[in-house]
């Protein structure tokens, strides 16, 4: 296995697990679910994005399905989560915290394997984004939530700008690794920055976000 490939591998393992605490931990603080609800949700939050991702690159069978660990990372994700579900209403700003890191962690991962695959640069950019953003999609509508990816104006697009951050750095002959850190890490601050001064992207002029039509 070279160098990228045991990147893009720790660091999809590392978003698997940390987004799968994260979906766990939301879909109980919205929603009463019993154990195989937050675990399915865990699991979906963590490895949705992966899934659309190898499905958009035809990599099939996705890498949920064709490596096992992606599935016991997840599984123990979710599992950690529902045990400590009876703290999950105090846990807001480590739920966040690995939030972002799941964020950052799938933007580079899928963008890394983009370029993997030889795809342009826009296409590997996009597809870090959906990997990033995917799981947490699903599993927001699944709990009758609108997406994160829509309200916050300051989440797909912290991880565009790690996507981009990766791309760029592999086109210019940046190793995989330092191209990944910055780029995770770039998301990472860009993201939570948004969280703690609650910036957002603008909106339609002349309407607030809470304005809805009659």
């Amino acid at each position: 296995m070279n160098t990228t490939s045991t990147t893009f591998l720790v660091l999809d393992l590392a978003g698997t697990f940390a987004f799968a605490l994260n979906g766990a931990w939301t879909a109980m603080r919205v929603a009463r679910l019993d154990i195989v609800g937050v675990v399915t949700l865990g699991m979906l939050t963590a490895l949705g994005g992966g899934f659309i991702r190898d499905t958009i690159l035809d990599a099939l069978p996705p890498a949920t399905f064709a490596d096992w660990r992606y599935l016991v990372v997840a599984a123990a994700g979710a599992l950690v989560a529902f045990v400590s579900g009876r703290v999950a209403d105090r846990l807001a700003t480590p739920i966040l915290v690995l939030d972002a890191a799941g964020l950052s962690l799938f933007a580079v991962s899928g963008a890394l394997k983009g370029v993997g695959f030889e795809v342009g640069v826009v296409q590997a950019v996009i597809l870090g984004v959906i990997t990033a953003v995917g799981g947490g999609t699903l599993r927001d509508v699944l709990i009758r939530q609108i997406p994160t990816v829509l309200t916050s104006g300051l989440y797909a697009i912290p991880a565009l700008i790690g996507a981009l951050v990766v791309v760029g750095g592999t086109q210019l002959g940046v190793a995989a690794l330092p191209a990944a850190i910055v780029g995770a890490a770039l998301c990472l601050v860009i993201r939570m920055l948004g969280v703690h001064f609650g910036v957002n992207a603008p909106g339609p002029i002349g309407r607030d976000r809470g304005d809805v039509d009659p």
